[in-house]
């Protein structure tokens, strides 16, 4: 019987995090953010990493790892972080208190419904739909005035 070879794995850091200078690594998350967050690009279905980085003038491992160096995350979370932030927000919204969630998931760039449950739920531990019902906006009904 042969023996096995078994060796232990040990965990590498990422060699292309430490090529990103820190002056560059400052303003590219600065620029990140102006993208992502101010010109809402979150909402875009197919706004990539790569999409991010040719806006940016730079190169995908680039933005991958001053996402995972400055926000402790890969791209994928990092965006979907601030679309079930917004989602949240209009599942509390009397205004939106009509629209399926689906529609809200759409509504914040969601492709599909599936990945949008997995979120949520990875991130608040909870459904869309839980949520919603528990944060439910209080609905005042007017009463008629009495002559």
């Amino acid at each position: 019987m042969a023996k096995y070879n078994i060796t232990e794995i040990k965990p590498k850091a990422a060699l292309y995090r430490s090529l990103v200078s820190p002056d560059l690594m400052d303003k590219l998350k600065d620029q990140i953010l102006e993208k992502i967050l101010i010109e809402k690009k979150y909402k875009e279905k197919d706004y990539s990493a790569k999409k991010l980085a040719e806006e940016l003038g730079t190169n995908t491992r680039y933005i991958s790892a001053v996402v995972n160096v400055k926000f402790h995350m890969n791209y994928t979370s990092f965006v979907n972080k601030y679309r079930i932030e917004e989602a949240m927000t209009l599942l509390t919204d009397k205004r939106y208190a009509d629209l399926t969630i689906e529609e809200i998931s759409d509504m914040v760039g969601f492709a599909n419904r599936q990945s949008f449950y997995a979120s949520f739920f990875r991130l608040e531990g909870i459904t869309p739909r839980d949520y919603r019902v528990a944060h439910k906006p209080a609905v005042t009904k007017k009463t008629p005035k009495k002559k």
